[in-house]
C-alpha cells in the first residue's frame, strides 16, 4: 500500500499520538468535566484532521491556513490541559507527558507555517 504524504510528516505522527494521551486524559476525568474533555479531545482532533488537510493542499497559502488552524487546536488542547491541571482533575504523569508532545507539535507546526506560508517574509 502506498502511503500518503501526510502520514510521513512527523508533525502528523506526533500530533496523532498527543491525540491518544489527550483521550486518555478525557476518560480520566471526574464525573462533572464532561464539557472539557469534549473539548480536549476536539481540539486534539482538529490538529490531526488539519495537518493531513494542510498536507493535501497544492496551494502554498491554503496549505499554510490549514496548518494555522491546526497550530490554533494545537494551543486550544493545551490550554485545556492546563484547566485540567489548575484544578487536579488528572494525574500529573501523563498530563505532564502530554505537555511536553504538545509543546513540540506546536512548534513543529511553527516551523511548518513559516515555510509554507507565502506571506511570512524569509
Amino acid at each position: 500500500m502506498n502511503e500518503l504524504g501526510y502520514r510521513r510528516l512527523d508533525v502528523y505522527q506526533a500530533a496523532l499520538e498527543l491525540n491518544v494521551l489527550v483521550e486518555r486524559l478525557a476518560n480520566a476525568l471526574p464525573r462533572g468535566n464532561h464539557e472539557l474533555a469534549d473539548q480536549a479531545r476536539r481540539a486534539a482532533m482538529s490538529v490531526v484532521l488539519n495537518l493531513a488537510e494542510g498536507a493535501g493542499e497544492f496551494s502554498p497559502g491554503e496549505k499554510a491556513r490549514f496548518y494555522r488552524i491546526a497550530r490554533r487546536s494545537a494551543t486550544e488542547c493545551s490550554a485545556a490541559m492546563d484547566i485540567m491541571r489548575a484544578n487536579e482533575l488528572v494525574a500529573i504523569l501523563p498530563l505532564d507527558e502530554a505537555d511536553v508532545l504538545s509543546d513540540r507539535v506546536i512548534a513543529m507546526i511553527t516551523k511548518l507555517i513559516l515555510r509554507t506560508d507565502p506571506k511570512i517574509s524569509r
